[in-house]
């Protein structure tokens, strides 16, 4: 059974950074499929971050050029480096991971508790 942990999350102004970080079980990061997902209040569940079948990293439109994804194979860790946040980024963030080579277009096998965002004033 794989097992996500998430930590990092906040309450931060706009413009302010973060970084979200995922403790994987097991040699969860190397072996299985891994993002991160956000979902806001009122909204459905989205992918925001993850890597594509040839280990590029993929952004939802709305984040790019302002999150990075990362991973640490040996340390077993997923993250996510989240700059200039906006209000709009406001939202509780889930690992998960799945297995093949990637999440786009495919549900998770695994989630994370998640850990919660709020950027505000």
């Amino acid at each position: 059974q794989v097992q996500l942990i998430e930590s990092g999350g906040g309450t931060v102004q706009p413009g302010d950074s973060l970084r979200l970080s995922c403790a994987a079980s097991e040699r969860t990061v190397g072996r299985y499929a891994m993002g991160w997902f956000r979902q806001a209040p009122g909204k459905e569940r989205e992918l925001v971050a993850t890597y594509t079948s040839w280990n590029s990293p993929y952004y939802t439109d709305s984040i790019k050029d302002r999150f990075t994804i990362s991973r640490d194979n040996v340390k077993n860790t997923l993250s996510l480096q989240m700059n200039s946040l906006k209000p709009e980024d406001t939202a509780v963030y889930y690992c998960a991971a799945k297995r093949g080579s990637t999440l786009i277009g495919f549900q998770p096998d695994y989630w994370g508790q998640g850990t919660q965002v709020t950027v505000s004033s």
